[in-house]
């Protein structure tokens, strides 16, 4: 049997990096392996950089106006036709045996989340493991509490989509949602090995292992909302069945 893939990139305004993930990803596919940009209204060179690459495995979706991030990757994830699906930021670089690294854990989990190291705009090292910085662990409630699911290190099993589509309205992230379903529901398993070169930079959209800008109470808020719609999902499925 042929496994196909599908990586996922929500773009926006990504001139100044898309050129070099892309580089690092279509290297490591097949023919029957895809892309799946959806672009969220770029008003730089974003598009014209990614059709510049000529290549049939990329499938450009674009927004006629901003939907914000959540939204853009649902969007792409539901466009995505691959047996695995792996989610990507378009300002990041792969290693070149990502994808081969991670199947042999894709074939026994619903999710797996590699580590990465951390670099600065200038492609410097900042860390050499996330996990480290971040203290990722297992646990529904210890990764409610402090995300260890970051979606650019994240790739699953399409089945998956069954249950974490659609998102719902609010949701402050896609990657802390996906995660807490599969906590919840599946089997997960973290690598402890860096597959993807994950950059910070003042115009990330996704926060990192930084110190959080928000406020005490936007995240107690947050992360009820988020447990209610997980708890809600769930509930949802189970009768549905």
């Amino acid at each position: 049997m042929n496994i196909s893939f599908s990586v996922c990139i929500p773009t926006y305004n990504g001139v100044k990096y898309i050129h070099k993930q892309l580089e690092s990803i279509l290297a490591q596919l097949s023919k029957n392996d895809e892309i799946i940009i959806s672009d969220d209204h770029s008003t730089d060179d974003t598009i014209q950089i990614i059709e510049a690459f000529n290549d049939d495995r990329i499938r450009i979706i674009k927004n006629k106006k901003e939907q914000g991030v959540v939204n853009n990757m649902e969007n792409a994830l539901n466009h995505a036709k691959g047996d695995y699906i792996f989610m990507a930021d378009q300002d990041d670089i792969w290693y070149k045996d990502k994808i081969a690294e991670m199947l042999p854990f894709l074939e026994k989990y619903d999710l797996v989340i590699s580590d990465a190291t951390v670099i600065d705009k200038n492609d410097t090292l900042m860390h050499p493991s996330f996990f480290v910085v971040n203290k990722s662990s297992r646990g529904l409630l210890r990764n409610w509490y402090r995300n260890s699911f970051l979606g650019c290190c994240m790739a699953f099993n399409r089945k998956v989509l069954n249950y974490v589509i659609p998102f719902p309205t609010g949701i402050a992230m896609h990657d802390i949602w996906i995660g807490l379903n599969i906590a919840l529901r599946g089997d997960y398993y973290f690598l402890q090995k860096p597959l993807i070169h994950y950059r910070r930079h003042e115009n990330n959209a996704s926060p990192g292992h930084e110190k959080s800008g928000f406020t005490i109470w936007y995240m107690i808020t947050y992360r009820l909302f988020m447990m209610f719609h997980v708890v809600k999902r769930a509930l949802f499925l189970k009768f549905r069945n």
